[in-house]
């Protein structure tokens, strides 16, 4: 059996366990997903230096897995428009089962890997386009499939799964290997094999999105203002970057359409929002370049 589907010994008489330790039981075996998280850091650090290069050359993400997999490849691209304002169109997800699957298990279109091959190729894959393949177990057909067809295409592929030597990992460019072991409820990864591709997720797509210059220092100064909350948070931002009291950040913001990198620029240069802008432009939208430019 693979090791993510092996009965947990530690743990067998878990339903009799009181309320305080059972959950003191399922969060300490949590830690176990960052461990297998760090465990894994030099391929993850492979995988983002292969895939940033590709993605500023105009490539695209895409997110493949099923259940529970599939729904946090979901997640983390629909996450990054707000976060990041990266294009929707930039970052797709493939979940076997169809976007229905999101909300309700859909539990043998996980076995099609013909299907995961056509819903892969539908997207016209490109040489640039970095293609992040997720199954716990590392054998779900569909994610196979996909797999296949991404690497007949030329993109780059990323496999994860939580088993050690497990065919997404092995047939992919660049695998991630996320050995978690055994869970506290036997072959539920939804618990801490869920929690370490999260992690990897979080870990991939941010240090990306670090690396096209959609991160000042630690300030997310790239992000979409879409409500009263993130408005607030683009005015702290812009303030605890560049000083400005909250009347003067606010009036820059709304001259830019709350772009917080736009006013930060104008505001330490002392230049017009108009300015600024082009000179974000001319440095590929890196706040530290525009601000030492010349």
């Amino acid at each position: 059996m693979l090791n993510t589907e092996l009965p947990s010994e530690e743990h067998a008489a878990l339903d009799q366990y009181p309320t305080a330790d059972l959950v003191d039981t399922l969060i300490a075996d949590q830690f176990n997903a960052v461990q297998a998280v760090r465990n894994a850091t030099p391929s993850i650090t492979a995988a983002i230096e292969a895939a940033a290069p590709r993605i500023a050359a105009g490539g695209r993400l895409i997110y493949v897995g099923a259940g529970t997999s599939g729904r946090l490849g979901v997640l983390d691209g629909v996450e990054l428009y707000p976060t990041f304002s990266w294009p929707h169109e930039r970052a797709l997800s493939l979940l076997a089962g169809g976007k229905g699957a999101m909300f309700q298990a859909v539990e043998g279109a996980e076995d099609d890997r013909q299907q995961g091959g056509a819903d892969l190729l539908e997207l016209l894959p490109q040489a640039n386009d970095v293609v992040l393949l997720l199954a716990a177990s590392g054998t779900t057909p569909y994610v196979l499939g996909a797999l296949d067809a991404a690497n007949a295409s030329g993109a780059l592929t990323i496999g994860i799964a939580n088993n050690a030597g497990a065919p997404v990992v092995a047939g992919a460019q660049i695998g991630i290997t996320l050995d978690t072991g055994n869970e506290v409820i036997s072959g539920s990864t939804r618990l801490k094999a869920g929690t370490a591709q999260k992690i990897v997720l979080n870990t991939i797509s941010s240090a990306i999105m670090v690396r096209l210059h959609k991160v000042y220092g630690n300030l997310m100064v790239d992000m979409q203002p879409t409500n009263i909350k993130l408005v607030q948070r683009a005015v702290a931002l812009t303030m605890h970057a560049t000083g400005a009291d909250e009347a003067a950040a606010r009036e820059v913001l709304e001259q830019c359409g709350f772009h917080v990198k736009v006013a930060i620029v104008a505001l330490l240069r002392k230049q017009p929002v108009a300015q600024a802008q082009a000179l974000l432009a001319r440095t590929d939208g890196s706040v530290r370049a525009a601000l030492s430019a010349p």
